[in-house]
């Protein structure tokens, strides 16, 4: 499975310049894990960090101008960085397999004179086969969709690749999106299969309690509206899975037997939630905010083909506070697979924090001028030092140790 390896952005919101883990400036760096998590107090860019992600998956599916208007972003102008003419800028680092070369991903928007937003860049670039250092080859090169891309994996000009002019019809669709359907570009179908399948998880209790139309689903949905046709899907398809999700959350919360589908003659999907001590079944609609994220949870880390990247902001909201460290655990067990996606998360909790450790945490804070900073707490000595000795991230967090937040 593909891994991002680091990533640039630069103007978006808070993030003037924030860079995660190694990029093509950034090579001394080292490459992000699997589990990783941003921390930091209200207002330090974390919304945002995790909304850059979901951002770039839209720009994909829906064209620039559209994932800008998007209700919760508002438009360009709300979101470049506040007294900044420059483009927003993103570069995404990323390694197909352990054993190929990285390919770096530029993407650069800007306003037309009118304001609406346009693709002012585009390009990939990779190093040469054996190289370390030098001009590395670019298979891709669009200025405001007029550019070259070269066809085949070569990286440099051979008889097994050639070099196609490229004109965009639309400047507000990526190049990914047209050349990303073409088999003469492999390595740009990669990535765009590697993009589509992030997933940002925007999960509403609320809506999870709706009775959606019966139909198994292959994958739970950003909003966990469809979480009983997930359910219905793992239940039939992955029986052993799902019984390993249900004896994880009877682990966590007491009192939980059974979790069932069940299809009313509508055509509507019900879920029976059976706990011990009564007769007759809880269906989703009288159960707590907590339970039907762990539900959701669990169901997802025994997912058979997770999504390459999954990114949850505060997954701590509506749980208990003994639920936080183990359900941490879990998603970094599930990282951990060898098929397994990097997880990131967005998080106020300090018990939550406590399964990680310094590698896999950054810290987020403004600056003087309002703009985001990040930080790794592996980076910070004192911090790696203390827990060298025994002691729990999010309780030296706790403690002020590190990230103390604004005043």
């Amino acid at each position: 499975m593909a891994r991002i390896e680091g990533i640039g952005i630069r103007n978006y919101r808070s993030l003037k310049d924030v860079t995660l883990g190694k990029t093509f400036e950034t090579q001394g760096a080292d490459e992000l894990p699997r589990m990783m998590a941003a921390i930091g107090p209200n207002g330090c860019g974390k919304s945002s960090l995790i909304d850059a992600f979901g951002f770039l998956g839209d720009c994909l599916q829906l064209g620039v101008e559209s994932a800008c208007d998007q209700p919760h972003r508002g438009g360009f102008g709300s979101l470049r960085t506040k007294a900044s003419n420059e483009a927003v800028q993103f570069e995404v680092y990323y390694r197909e397999k352990p054993s190929e070369r990285p390919i770096s991903y530029s993407l650069h928007i800007d306003a037309e004179a009118n304001g609406r937003p346009v693709v002012a860049y585009e390009g990939f670039r990779q190093r040469r086969e054996g190289e370390t250092a030098g001009h590395p080859f670019s298979f891709l090169e669009l200025n405001r969709g007029e550019g070259y891309a070269w066809a085949g994996q070569a990286t440099d000009e051979t008889e097994t690749s050639s070099k196609v002019a490229v004109k965009l019809e639309d400047g507000r669709r990526l190049g990914i999106t047209t050349l990303g359907n073409l088999a003469e570009h492999p390595r740009i179908v990669a990535f765009r299969k590697f993009l589509e399948g992030w997933y940002l998880s925007y999960f509403t209790p609320d809506l999870a309690r709706g009775m959606p139309m019966a139909g198994a689903q292959k994958h739970l949905n950003r909003e966990g509206d469809n979480l009983g046709n997930y359910l219905q899907y793992m239940e039939r398809q992955h029986p052993r899975k799902f019984k390993n999700a249900l004896s994880r959350i009877a682990d966590k919360i007491p009192g939980m037997k059974t979790i069932k589908s069940e299809r009313q003659k509508d055509g509507r999907l019900l879920l029976l939630f059976d706990e011990r001590g009564y007769a007759d079944p809880f269906y989703q609609g009288a159960m707590s905010d907590g339970t039907l994220k762990m539900l959701a949870y669990m169901l997802m880390v025994e997912d058979p083909e997770p999504a390459p990247l999954i990114g949850i902001e505060e997954p701590e909201n509506g749980l208990h506070h003994q639920l936080l460290q183990p359900l941490a655990q879990e998603f970094k067990h599930h990282a951990e697979q060898r098929d397994g996606p990097q997880v990131l998360l967005a998080t106020h909790s300090p018990y939550l924090v406590d399964a990680l450790t310094p590698s896999e945490v950054w810290i987020l804070e403004k600056n003087g001028e309002g703009f985001t900073t990040a930080q790794r707490a592996k980076d910070i000595e004192p911090v790696q030092a203390l827990f060298d000795e025994g002691l729990p991230l999010g309780s030296l967090w706790y403690s002020d140790h590190f990230g103390r937040g604004n005043p």
